[in-house]
């Protein structure tokens, strides 16, 4: 020890002890931001990540029925990890369709998020391959004719694997009105009818997404199909820039697809609670392919200014119809994705990833 702090007083050695501990913490600050562990951007429990937004998507199975493989391809195109996969079920209780988190979404669910969306239909055909399906009707969800065969048994497996996952229950409610499940007033009650049974079996990891189109046109019906605040915890809604896939003349780029379905929903709906874009995509522009690039590196200057969106999940499927490749797999479109989800705005920690 040098004879230059020999003599200081127990002042001037408590002043020095706490210039080194404000020291440590200013620099364990610094580093938690350098590494993205800011504590001030950890999703809350309803893994709201206040710093930015997730970046996720739908990918199909492939033809030997693996989701894992697909999932991990598509990561490789686009450079990243997703935040989140989201995955669709039928009511069958089939191990293809019909059993929440299957051994390859937990396998994927380690180190990311997973968003299930539960349909109250039987599919004709393994992993929907061609959209036809069988209703089971709201009425009778909300009659308990099927808790004890397929919601309890499924609401279980959900609770025995313990991470929150999010949880959509009929998705696009409004369009499927059309397709016989039934009336407003019976999704409601079907809705709410699934999430008391959840919460009457101590189901409590599960962030309950509400999901409509979006669409305008069906403005009246979302409105009567919202089951309320108390049993809300996100709102979704799917639009599309089809273009000529439905046959529009008018290109909309990514803010004027999203933009009015996002407003009405804050003015209509609720105006706090946080908004997920469950399904987003574009067709191709088979003129000009540089729009559909153009589409998609246009995301992170939008983001911001709709700031109550905090989770991005792209529609990698083609739908039935002329033009309506709407994935990102190739071409331009992959490259735009890949810019887009770049951004530091979608880099987010996700909960449980090392």
């Amino acid at each position: 020890m040098s004879g230059r702090s020999a003599g200081r007083g127990p002042w001037a050695r408590l002043v020095v002890a706490l210039a080194a501990v404000g020291a440590l913490v200013a620099g364990a600050a610094v580093w938690s931001t350098l590494t993205g562990e800011d504590d001030r951007c950890a999703a809350d429990e309803l893994l709201v990540a206040p710093c930015g937004a997730w970046w996720g998507a739908y990918i199909p199975y492939d033809e030997d029925s693996s989701l894992t493989r697909p999932v991990y391809a598509f990561e490789k195109k686009i450079g990243r990890k997703l935040d989140l996969v989201y995955t669709y079920h039928d009511m069958s209780g089939s191990k293809a369709d019909g059993e929440l988190l299957t051994p390859d979404e937990r396998e994927l669910g380690r180190d990311r998020l997973l968003m299930l969306a539960w349909e109250s239909t039987v599919w004709t055909e393994k992993h929907h391959a061609g959209w036809t399906e069988r209703q089971l009707g709201w009425k009778n969800i909300a009659s308990g004719r099927y808790d004890a065969s397929v919601i309890d048994p499924q609401a279980l497996r959900v609770k025995e694997y313990g991470k929150r996952v999010f949880f959509a229950f009929d998705q696009e409610a409004d369009f499927r009105i059309e397709e016989g499940a039934g009336t407003p007033e019976e999704y409601v009650a079907a809705y709410r009818h699934v999430r008391e049974r959840f919460d009457e079996l101590g189901v409590t990891n599960v962030v309950w997404v509400w999901t409509v189109s979006g669409y305008l046109g069906n403005a009246g019906l979302m409105k009567a199909l919202y089951p309320g605040d108390a049993y809300v915890d996100w709102i979704g809604m799917d639009q599309y820039n089809y273009y000529l896939c439905h046959k529009s003349p008018d290109w909309l780029d990514f803010d004027r697809s999203q933009r009015p379905g996002y407003d009405w929903l804050r003015k209509n709906i609720s105006d706090d609670k946080p908004i997920m874009l469950s399904e987003f995509s574009t067709a191709p522009d088979p003129k000009d392919p540089r729009r559909q690039r153009d589409w998609y590196t246009a995301i992170p200057g939008v983001a911001p200014t709709l700031p109550r969106v905090r989770a991005y999940v792209h529609w990698n499927r083609a739908v039935p119809g002329p033009g309506c490749d709407l994935t990102v797999d190739a071409g331009p479109g992959l490259d735009g994705y890949r810019i887009a989800g770049r951004d530091p705005y979608f880099r987010q920690d996700v909960p449980g990833r090392g």
